[in-house]
């Protein structure tokens, strides 16, 4: 949620934030804003809407900067400043709740990505004392008490704010009377920053800073960075020195570019081949057997340890949120299926306040799995430190590396997606798929569950995913042509059962998310549990059907829906007949081992949502009202 982008050098800021600014566009904002700090002094330019229109008012307000115009009018030349896209929290859309916000005399500028829970107290507290608020934001309130507490040294005035202050926080800030430095600080949500010659940065995320530099450093909680021309500094919230090593960034700028496709989220769909072969390949491997016998595939996942100290294990525990709360649905039903293990998933956000019963790490305690994308989840890293409070051992599903989920985890595995700039997420979603398949086959060996050649069997099956994905992807007119002819239904439904209606929730979720179709999911067979009222001539359901002991009892869900006028679509095996007479439309999927079907079967729905987005002429990438990283509650 939100975009935040700093530099100081020796090259005009505006540029270069803007520029930044166009990279963090993917996490989501309804406003955006630029303060650059030069000879003139402090300059704030800030614009309801898209960075097009901050743009916009940037060059008019410049160009009456001019000689001959009015003395105090706008020229945002400098060499150092923050840049700000803002998703609205506190305070409708608009120029003046937009980001950077200045304290009093505007010779403080600071922007805020997420939420400072005491903020009415203390607006209450500063309006005490004489100050008068300008906006509706949380944010304002730290620029006044930044103010109060200045007294010739940033620094210090920074750190007694924050000591204030209550919630989550990334903050940037500049100030007039201090040239030479930006200050930032981070607690629970994301802050990086980075070094080239001559220049330093921070950014919300990584992508801002790749056209300058691959070095970066992940800020950790509570810690403090000051940025200089030719160096950064560290601190705790204390004020003691801390030495940070730099991390160094693989992936190339270019996979956060578009590469030729009309969007980010076509490109990551497409991406979920190569994706999938990058999370899988490095974990397979060649053992020799032990008896002379012909060597045998395995799964290697020494990265989370996952050792025979596991095999004793009573129960899996899956907390997540969103598309990483459908894969753990999904993870739910594959150690089920391979381990026979008792298996629990949670709403990260329901987890973290009911108290839940956990058995301490032990060899007869739970596996705590934790998934997120982003790694920067608010609710889903609420949850890692209360079951981490409880003894649990953590093992973090996530795609970013450094991500703070990354630093808390016990034990990281990593998706190897690439990055996702699309809001909707998917290639992270089947790539979080794969990985916990890899678990569970893991572990169902590991426990003997599993023999050696059922384990080899599924490793094989799986291996064959990322040539099936393709097949599905070289097929796409024909789920573009159906979207062409129904993106206009008022409601859709997704059904399915078991793997299947792990796999209708995300349909729905992507649906929803992108198209603003109201879309919802249920289990097959509770379709007469209610959902059929709802059913008429303006109705869609397609129905996943990859579970072949349970494709007569779909067939009849299906009939049910077609004799109250709905339209029924099929998503399903290539080589599968049931549904010919029954189907409005069928798409096919290659035959795969059917408890791997989800890795498979989503593909089509991701593209239905797509498609519906561009016909309804929206910008699937940046849906509104939501954002990438989710870093508040």
């Amino acid at each position: 949620m939100c975009g935040i982008v700093g530099y100081i050098g020796g090259e005009e800021a505006a540029p270069i934030l803007l520029r930044g600014l166009q990279k963090l566009e993917y996490r989501g904002y309804d406003s955006a804003g630029i303060a650059v700090l030069g000879e003139a002094g402090l300059k704030v330019c800030k614009s309801k809407g898209r960075l097009a229109a901050l743009e916009e008012k940037i060059a008019l307000e410049n160009a009456s900067a001019l000689p001959g115009a009015a003395r105090g009018t706008l020229s945002l030349e400098g060499t150092m400043g923050l840049g700000h896209t803002r998703w609205a929290t506190h305070g409708e859309p608009s120029d003046v709740n937009s980001h950077p916000h200045t304290d009093v005399s505007g010779k403080i500028a600071v922007v805020h990505n997420g939420i400072i829970e005491n903020h009415a107290k203390l607006r209450a507290w500063l309006k005490d004392h004489g100050v008068a608020f300008r906006s509706e934001t949380d944010t304002e309130v730290i620029a006044h008490l930044i103010d109060f507490h200045y007294n010739g040294d940033l620094l210090r005035a920074v750190m007694e704010t924050i000591q204030r202050l209550e919630g989550s926080y990334a903050l940037g800030i500049i100030c007039e009377n201090e040239p030479d430095r930006i200050i930032a600080v981070r607690r629970e949500s994301p802050l990086v920053a980075g070094a080239a010659a001559g220049s330093s940065f921070i950014a919300s995320d990584v992508p801002a800073l790749l056209e300058h530099t691959r070095d970066v450093y992940y800020l950790d909680d509570r810690e403090i960075a000051v940025l200089f021309r030719d160096r950064i500094e560290f601190y705790n919230d204390e004020g003691q020195p801390v030495l940070k090593e730099t991390a160094r960034v693989s992936w190339d700028a270019a996979e956060a570019e578009k590469g030729g496709y009309e969007h980010f989220m076509l490109k990551e769909i497409h991406e979920q081949p190569r994706a999938l072969v990058d999370t899988l390949r490095p974990r397979i491997r060649n053992e020799e057997s032990t008896d002379g016998s012909a060597p045998f595939r395995s799964i290697n996942l020494e990265e989370i340890g996952f050792d025979s100290s596991w095999a004793g294990a009573g129960r899996v525990v899956i907390a997540a949120c969103g598309t990483a709360w459908h894969a753990g649905v999904v993870g739910k039903y594959a150690f089920e299926h391979y381990v026979r293990i008792p298996v629990e998933v949670d709403v990260a956000s329901e987890f973290r306040y009911r108290n839940p019963v956990l058995d301490p790490a032990n060899p007869g305690g739970d596996i705590f799995i934790i998934i997120s994308q982003s790694g920067e989840t608010a609710d889903t890293l609420a949850a890692m430190r209360m079951a981490k409070k409880k003894g649990a051992r953590i093992v973090a599903i996530t795609n970013v590396v450094g991500s703070t989920l990354a630093r808390e985890a016990d034990l990281v595995m990593y998706t190897w997606a690439g990055p996702e700039i699309a809001v909707a997420s998917t290639k992270a979603f089947t790539t979080q798929l794969m990985c916990l398949y890899l678990m569970a086959v893991r572990l169902g060996f590991l426990r003997g569950t599993l023999d050696g050649e059922a384990s080899a069997a599924a490793i094989e099956a799986m291996e064959k995913i990322p040539q099936a994905a393709e097949k599905i992807l070289s097929e796409k007119e024909k789920i573009q042509r159906f979207a062409s002819r129904q993106f206009n239904k008022t409601k859709v439904f997704y059904m399915g059962r078991l793997f299947d209606y792990a796999v209708s929730m995300e349909s729905a979720l992507k649906l929803k998310e992108v198209s603003y179709i109201h879309s919802e999911a249920f289990a097959a067979g509770e379709l007469k549990h209610g959902p059929i009222a709802l059913v008429d001539q303006h109705t869609l359901v397609t129905a996943i059907c990859t579970q072949s002991r349970l494709f007569d009892k779909m067939d009849s869900n299906i009939k049910e829906i077609k004799a109250r006028g709905g339209t029924a679509a099929v998503i399903t095996y290539e080589d599968v007949t049931a549904f010919d007479e029954t189907a409005d439309e069928i798409f096919r999927i290659p035959r795969t081992d059917e408890s791997l079907s989800p890795l498979l079967s989503v593909i089509p729905s991701q593209l239905y949502a797509y498609y519906c987005s561009v016909l309804r002429g929206l910008d699937p990438d940046r849906p509104r009202n939501l954002a990438k990283s989710v870093t508040v509650e």
